[in-house]
């Protein structure tokens, strides 16, 4: 190991350590400088598809404007129609790219579905699927289904669509499946039989980060069952990003935080780089922060709590939940 790269490692520690420093800006910066960043204006996309859930505000439209700048078709997903029509307009009239809409609430199953076959049957062949739609709700909703809104949008309509969507990911040869979780997840162990949280014990914060926990955990079990050959399976957090959903669901951790939060470029870069870069081609299950492999535990107790059982029962509640015939991974997904 060089020189350069013992002591961007140690640089890279010493963030990790105290965790706060590494999910500000400060963190974003150092790990540029000391890892020699290659700028993502300097990879080519040009012929993939790349289709971006969540992508009318924050992240997502941050990272479906980089793609699209970089050549890539882009299709965004957004729930409304008239707010997602105006942001493929405004990335079209701003990037290189080609961008297309497609419609879909990530926490109704029956409209993910719904886009599933839609975007089968549109793109034959999809390069990367990332799963950034979902929120922080502070009070408790359920969907059609009677499930929580933040579960069902942020680990069954994802699981859903990403079964569904194998087939054209696997015609890439390999596809890419990312998910943006949160750092927040640290804070809470994995759990399937409270994954929802009922009503009186509701709370918007521990709830995101109960399914932000199933993700990291899901994108692990997807690499384990699926060949890196066909699709590879990466999750990332994007640190302390200054978003929309920040504003409106986190005034005061705003306020005191403000000056030390990423811009979106910055908190979506890990985003765009695991789609552009090779190296994502490799280490499928991997758990990101600033392009570089993270663990998903810092603490022994949620360590304690990632089981063999509760991953097994994690799967199967997701499967029976979302109809899902899982038999067949590694080929065509019949649900």
């Amino acid at each position: 190991m060089n020189l350069r790269r013992r002591l961007a490692d140690l640089a890279d520690a010493a963030l990790e350590l105290p965790v706060a420093p590494s999910f500000t800006k400060l963190g974003y910066l150092a790990r540029k400088r000391t890892d020699g960043w290659r700028d993502l204006d300097t990879y080519d996309l040009t012929g993939r598809t790349v289709v971006v859930t969540g992508a009318t505000s924050g992240l997502g439209k941050e990272a479906a404007r980089q793609m699209a700048s970089m050549g890539a078709r882009v299709v965004v997903v957004g729930r409304n129609p008239g707010k997602t029509d105006r942001v493929c307009d405004e990335l079209v009239s701003s990037t290189r790219g080609t961008v297309e809409r497609a419609i879909a609430d990530m926490g109704e199953l029956d409209t993910v579905r719904a886009l599933a076959d839609e975007l089968s049957a549109r793109y034959p062949t999809i390069d990367a699927l990332v799963h950034n739609a979902g929120a922080l709700s502070a009070a408790r909703t359920t969907n059609s289904d009677g499930v929580e809104v933040t579960v069902a949008s942020q680990v069954l309509g994802p699981f859903l669509l990403t079964s569904r969507l194998l087939p054209n990911l696997a015609a890439s040869a390999p596809g890419r499946v990312i998910t943006v979780s949160s750092g927040g997840m640290y804070a809470t162990g994995l759990t399937v039989r409270r994954l929802e949280m009922p009503a009186g014990e509701y709370g918007g914060s521990e709830q995101y980060a109960r399914a932000k926990r199933a993700q990291v955990t899901l994108n692990q079990m997807w690499a384990e069952r699926v060949p890196a050959s066909s699709t590879v399976f990466h999750a990332m957090h994007p640190g302390w990003a200054d978003t929309p959903g920040v504003e409106a669901s986190l005034p005061t951790f705003r306020r005191i935080t403000g000056p030390l939060l990423r811009d979106l470029g910055q908190g979506a870069d890990t985003m765009v780089w695991l789609v552009a870069d090779d190296e994502a081609r490799s280490l499928s299950g991997s758990f990101w922060h600033d392009r570089r492999v993270r663990s998903i535990h810092k603490t022994p107790s949620t360590k304690r709590a990632d089981t063999a059982e509760r991953r097994r029962d994690l799967w199967a509640w997701c499967v029976e939940r979302t109809g899902v015939d899982d038999s067949t991974f590694g080929g065509a997904v019949a649900p």
